[in-house]
């Protein structure tokens, strides 16, 4: 039997509770909103994990124009410059906002903004609270509001399933909530559902979150954008636990290196060295475990005793695993940390679909290009959810009737996916794995068990990379090793991914089966 929750009918939804859901509900007040979260407010999400802060071109010496330069840089020609340089403008106006929902950013003996400097900026642009927990620190009061926000109704235990669409336009939600099916009747849905790092191994996401929104986007329609694009973090700390530890990129901007096991500092004569963009960092680290070494941050020399009190939540991953980083370099590898791909909007956060917007880390705005500067993130997070509800709060609530019982789809499981994903979609591709991702893959999505949704996002992944002949940015191919003259985003429904996977099993050099 299907529960209809007539109660929350017509109201918006905005699904997930991370910086952008909430940035996204709480600016829609007073129009009446249903915040859906598989968890409590807050929990199993990106959001609450960040370390680095955000990235606000705030400083005396600072301003858009070079914020949106690093961006540029950073995005290896893929940045939609126009998107680009709308959400970077907004920062001073997002930190004024999120201010006067209590964030308290930290700041320095003379009560100016501590800003600090991470890969790739050119300018110390980075806020951050409390210091290494600016997520959580964040979040927290972002939370309280939303508590306090009287149009705003909390729906926690609701795992959404599949969008539900009449005439080609959003009308519902389909979900389990209370261990059956629930049908929420609505003509506006925002997916704010995070990323995709649970499809690996090795992540420092949360490992529920395999790219839900995608999957739902994409089963209702919507055109996907710059899929192969997965960036990993070069220093997740190295350890058996999962996910893996985060040590953020603010560790090296505060002087730590690089060493191999040899004590070699093998990033010293590159261009940015330990700062260069993540993509180049994450490669030269593969290289030295490629070769059977390992990799270590040295935080002594530039931090010493210093250490816990700069980054204290950072030390006590390191303790957790048995090292005292003020004596003993960090052992760490690359990880999956961010995508910068996802389903394609505009600057409202509007996807192709009517009634589905997308914000976050699900969406793809042209932000970040082939490669996210650090701490753009959380930056692009609240502006796209503010940039939603302006948009969604012009328009009429919409038609909403009512429902008849639905199937509810099987919970999805990526656990099947994890293997392939880990061994042929990581730091270094060519188009043998590739094909062998989407031979494994494909019948995955075709079953359509509990695999099927995380299959579909991984899928979409490997035949944009498979597309994507060249190396640029977070996706490096081996038989491809150059960057092509002409740089190209590329955007699919997902009917047009499974067509391409279809012609690459086809393919002269497909392995035969």
């Amino acid at each position: 039997m299907t529960e209809f929750l007539d109660r929350l009918a017509g109201r918006v939804a905005v699904v997930g509770s991370g910086l952008a859901g909430l940035m996204t509900a709480l600016a829609l007040a007073p129009r009446p909103v249903v915040l859906i979260t598989r968890a409590g407010l807050g929990e199993e999400t990106s959001s609450a994990w960040a370390q680095g802060g955000l990235a606000a071109a705030i400083g005396a010496d600072d301003g858009v124009g070079l914020h949106l330069a690093d961006t540029l840089a950073a995005g290896a020609g893929l940045c939609d410059e126009a998107a680009a340089s709308a959400i970077l403008a907004r920062a001073p106006d997002l930190v004024a906002r999120l201010e006067a929902f209590g964030v308290r950013f930290d700041r320095d003996a003379d009560g100016a903004y501590a800003l600090g400097l991470e890969a790739a900026h050119s300018r110390r642009r980075i806020l951050h609270a409390e210091g290494d927990s600016s997520g959580a620190a964040i979040i927290r009061p972002l939370i309280a509001a939303v508590k306090n926000t009287p149009s705003i109704a909390v729906l926690s235990g609701f795992e959404v399933r599949r969008l539900v669409m009449r005439d080609g336009k959003i009308a519902g939600l389909l979900g389990n909530h209370a261990g059956g099916a629930a049908l929420l009747p609505t003509a506006h849905v925002v997916l704010a559902t995070g990323g995709l790092g649970g499809l690996y191994e090795a992540t420092t996401n949360p490992s529920g979150n395999w790219g839900q929104g995608i999957g739902l986007a994409a089963r209702a329609g919507a055109v996907l954008s710059d899929m192969e694009f997965v960036q990993f973090h070069p220093t997740a700390l190295d350890g058996p636990g999962r996910p893996l530890g985060l040590v953020s990129e603010a560790v090296r901007g505060e002087g730590a290196i690089l060493i191999n096991e040899r004590g070699e500092r093998f990033m010293a004569d590159r261009p940015g060295a330990e700062l260069a963009p993540r993509d180049i960092v994450a490669r030269a680290i593969s290289a030295e475990i490629a070769r059977g070494g390992r990799v270590f941050l040295d935080a002594r020399p530039a931090l010493g005793d210093r250490f816990a009190a700069r980054f204290p939540r950072i030390d006590g991953l390191c303790r957790q695993a048995g090292i005292d980083p003020a004596r003993q370099p960090i052992p760490v590898r690359p990880a999956v940390h961010y995508h910068m791909g996802g389903v394609a909007t505009g600057l409202d956060g509007r996807s192709s679909v009517e009634g589905l917007w997308v914000v976050g880390e699900a969406g793809a705005t042209g932000l970040h290009g082939a490669n996210r500067l650090a701490s753009n993130s959380l930056l692009e997070a609240a502006v796209m959810g503010l940039n939603a509800a302006e948009d969604i709060a012009g328009q009429p609530v919409g038609e909403v009737r009512p429902f008849v019982d639905s199937t509810l789809p099987p919970s999805a499981d990526p656990a099947a996916v994890r293997a392939v994903v880990s061994r042929h979609l990581s730091v270094l591709r060519d188009g043998e794995n590739l094909r062998d991702a989407v031979k494994a893959l494909l019948p995955l999505v075709e079953a359509e068990g509990t695999a099927a949704d995380p299959a579909m996002v991984a899928l979409s992944i490997a035949v944009f990379a498979l597309l994507r002949a060249e190396s640029r940015g977070a996706h490096a191919r081996t038989d491809y090793p150059l960057t092509a003259s002409l740089p190209a985003r590329r955007r699919m429904t997902f009917a047009e991914v499974c067509a391409h996977a279809g012609a690459a099993l086809t393919h002269p050099l497909a392995r035969s089966a």
